[in-house]
């Protein structure tokens, strides 16, 4: 942490978390067969264990480019992931377009105005952009899993299989074989020959789970499995040095005590709320406010602690 610095910079940025990311030699090992053996990366720990954290990071070391994002939900499903067609807003621009001009309409109802438009209404989610071809593997996370619907693990199967997947709506355009498309990058496009994408180079999948709930045999098995402990006394004084400096560890050996302390009786505690109390102890004045201000960031984030 430089001096003036906002709280946000440093301990919120993912490329700032990224960049002083602990990591040890499992997680280094695993990483790397995922990456050898073109299989995803099934994290799982408790939250702030610093399971994204890992994506970005590796995303960093290895100069991988942006990281994509997909976060799960119990509505979410493997189409979502792939990408989304506006069919009801292209619809809306033909009854616009019949209005205005019907000679036009009738050329569009054809099929004749079909492939310039299509590509405006179709927009690549987080797993499909990760499968397009390129040069050096994209970086995906598939955030917390184990909310998701019971059948999306097994749904994904044929698509880490195959690293590909079509587009009905585009493999029926038999006059226009490209079409243009918008993708999960800012402002991104990309050329979707035929319906068709196909990675040429398999992205690095880190699968996120919180463990709240168990993964089907199938999934499991395509997986490269990594669970990552909640830190010791030594990781935590590595971590708070390398977000916060030597002289945050010098000054915080007992906000760390404290910290294991409510999670060894049962707390669950994140290492974010660890690094927030000890960011907060090192500005000016002490006193009451303070005080209490620390006690409630490190008050355990669940029910029956």
């Amino acid at each position: 942490m430089t001096r003036g610095e906002p709280l946000g910079e440093t301990l919120d940025r993912p490329t700032s978390r990224a960049r002083v990311y602990q990591s040890d030699r499992n997680t280094v090992e695993a990483v790397n067969a995922a990456l050898l053996l073109r299989r995803p990366l099934l994290v799982t720990g408790r939250p702030g264990t610093g399971k994204s954290t890992l994506a970005h990071h590796v995303a960093l070391e290895l100069g991988l480019g942006r990281v994509l994002t997909w976060p799960v939900t119990s509505r979410v499903t493997l189409k979502d992931g792939l990408y989304t067609y506006d069919a009801i807003g292209r619809l809306r621009e033909a009854g616009r377009l019949a209005s205005v001009a019907p000679q036009a309409y009738g050329e569009f109802s054809s099929g004749s105005e079909e492939r310039s438009d299509i590509g405006t209404y179709l927009r690549l989610g987080p797993l499909g952009t990760a499968l397009l071809p390129s040069e050096r593997p994209r970086v995906l996370v598939i955030d917390e899993l184990d909310k998701s619907d019971i059948d999306l693990p097994n749904d994904l199967l044929h698509v880490f299989e195959e690293g590909q997947f079509e587009i009905p709506e585009l493999v029926r355009l038999a006059r226009e074989p490209t079409v243009h498309v918008l993708t999960h990058d800012p402002g991104g496009f990309a050329e979707i020959v035929r319906g068709q994408v196909q990675c040429t180079e398999f992205p690095f999948v880190v699968v996120t789970s919180n463990g709240e709930r168990d993964f089907p045999p199938a999934f499991l098995r395509r997986c490269i499995q990594l669970e990552l402990p909640e830190p010791d006394v030594e990781k935590l004084t590595r971590i708070v040095e390398a977000h916060l400096g030597r002289e945050a560890t010098d000054r915080a050996h007992q906000l760390i005590e404290t910290f294991l302390r409510r999670r060894a009786e049962g707390g669950m505690l994140s290492t974010d709320q660890l690094l927030n109390a000890i960011y907060l102890s090192l500005g000016d004045g002490t006193g009451t406010d303070r005080d209490e201000l620390v006690h409630l960031l490190l008050r355990p984030l669940g029910p029956g602690t």
